[in-house]
């Protein structure tokens, strides 16, 4: 019987285990040092904010693995030989594989800060780092003040979830406005305004110098090259993840940033292929970039390698991009593509809106020449991730969009609708006379209900 070992238990690693059990009866073997069972990774923040429990967070019974025949081992794995087709995990025990699947995601970044060391500075990405923050910062008498280091993503949710637990928190941010890296000014300037009235000391165009330590080795306070000493318990390093590929240093696996692989997710070796934030594409595909850590992907391509492995070989296609976060309180979607200042398009035009009072606002980008529409941006508007697919591939123009708007619109039935406001603002931007349509139910119950994001 073939083997099929796989190095993680992320969404990416679980996925492709999950498919390849429902195509074959291959011997499936899944290795993890993290944790003995899969968890989502996207809801550590909600058990420490005390919404859930960590049980809650396993979208599968224990029994589940071995009921589906996926043997599950706890270690880590240290060295690949592919000559031999042999893992050695936790540098003692050997394990033959068939075929590998490269699936371990991603490590936190580190830049060399003086001090990023010593106890009390971590990461949020690992259950390992839950358990951690736990010990750092379980109330405001134990951490009287933290220091997060880092505009993205993770930075923000680690904010929210100090101050659920009402721990004072300074936040360090390299760039001009809150994740301007990503977004248009007008949207980060909102999140800048947001994150302060949550009473979040956002300080912007802030480095962090060093990390300082008290007699005991632990974090006292950090510098900053603005000349400011901020005093602290904890401080978190959140400046973005780099895959999480070191073990494979001279294992003949070609590596980049990551696992180099084609659009069939293979590596230079037969047999080996990587999938999820670890894998970079030789060629980005379209404007995506090569590595991608976000969690449909790795989820997608789980299914694309399950096919390949199971005798169906299938390239990678992830279709139209898309994504959805959540910024303290305000939801964010993105389809198709809005690129920030400095990356935007010579061909592409931006029409922002914003809402005068509420924290609510859409940007569409568009082709100047022929208006066909590129992608939008929503906060605060929650939008049906199937009708934007199918705009973007019948190329719809800009002013379809608008008129159609409100037949994407996801929000329940008796919450406020914007439609009006912004068809009004469009009209006097563009000298346009497009009119504001009622939602045809009839058209979007045709595609189908929304998938959760």
């Amino acid at each position: 019987m073939e083997t099929i070992v796989i190095i993680g238990n992320g969404i990416a690693g679980v996925t492709a285990a999950r498919h390849i059990r429902k195509l074959s009866n291959k011997r499936i073997i899944i290795i993890s040092a993290e944790t003995d069972f899969f968890f989502s990774r996207t809801a550590l923040m909600y058990v420490y904010m005390g919404h859930m429990e960590f049980e809650h967070i396993k979208p599968y019974e224990d029994w589940f693995w071995a009921k589906n025949r996926i043997e599950l081992v706890r270690g880590y794995v240290t060295k690949v030989d592919p000559d031999k087709k042999e893992l050695l995990v936790d540098s003692t025990r050997v394990l033959p594989y068939d075929k590998l699947i490269i699936a371990t995601g991603s490590k936190p970044n580190k830049f060399g800060w003086p001090g990023q060391d010593l106890h009390g500075v971590q990461g949020l990405y690992s259950k390992q780092d839950l358990d951690l923050l736990e010990l750092n910062a379980p109330n405001k008498e134990v951490c009287k003040r933290a220091v997060i280091v880092g505009g993205g993503l993770i930075g923000i949710e680690m904010a929210e979830m100090l101050r659920s637990r009402d721990i004072p928190v300074t936040f360090l941010v390299r760039e001009e406005n809150f994740w301007d890296v990503v977004l248009p000014v007008g949207e980060a300037k909102m999140l800048n305004e947001h994150i302060l009235e949550h009473h979040i000391d956002l300080r912007l165009s802030t480095n962090l110098v060093e990390i300082l330590a008290d007699d005991n080795g632990k974090v006292r306070a950090v510098t900053t090259d603005s000349g400011d000493t901020i005093d602290c318990n904890l401080v978190g390093l959140t400046p973005g993840v780099s895959p999480n590929v070191d073990f494979l240093q001279n294992s003949n696996i070609e590596l980049g940033r990551g696992v180099k692989v084609n659009r069939f997710l293979e590596t230079n070796l037969h047999g080996i292929y990587a999938i999820g934030d670890c894998a970079e594409q030789h060629e980005p595909i379209g404007n995506r970039r090569p590595i991608e850590a976000v969690w449909y992907t790795g989820r997608m391509m789980g299914e694309t390698v399950a096919q390949t492995i199971c005798g169906n070989r299938t390239e990678y296609k992830p279709g139209h991009w898309f994504n959805s976060a959540k910024f303290l309180d305000i939801e964010y979607q993105t389809y198709g593509w809005v690129f920030n200042t400095r990356g935007r398009k010579e061909y592409e035009e931006h029409f922002h809106w914003r809402h005068p009072i509420e924290k609510i606002c859409m940007t569409l980008a568009f082709h100047k020449e022929n208006r066909q529409f590129l992608g939008i941006n929503t906060f605060g508007i929650r939008m049906r991730h199937e009708i934007f697919d199918r705009w973007l591939t019948e190329n719809r123009t800009v002013e379809y969009i608008v008129e159609h708007l409100i037949d994407a619109n996801f929000d329940p039935e008796f919450y406020k609708n914007y439609e009006a406001e912004i068809t009004k603002a469009f009209n006097e931007s563009y000298g346009t006379q497009i009119k504001n349509r009622k939602k045809d139910l009839r058209r979007v119950f045709s595609v189908g209900r929304p998938s959760a994001q």
